[in-house]
């Protein structure tokens, strides 16, 4: 399984180790989508920013 993450708020004004944590998925704006893979890392990394994106589950 996979996930489809979508920025859907701006990262401007936002702590710095939370933009980080979503350039490091490859978000940089508003509208970006990435598919990343289901594991600790990927889960640790939305749960810190889960306020900034939309996660949908794919195949």
């Amino acid at each position: 399984m996979k996930y489809k993450i979508t920025l859907i708020k701006s990262l401007a004004g936002r702590f710095k180790k939370h933009i980080a944590t979503a350039n490091s998925l490859g978000l940089r704006r508003i509208g970006d989508e990435t598919v990343q893979p289901d594991n600790e890392q990927t889960r640790g990394k939305i749960r810190q920013i889960s306020y900034l994106i939309r996660v949908e589950e794919t195949k």
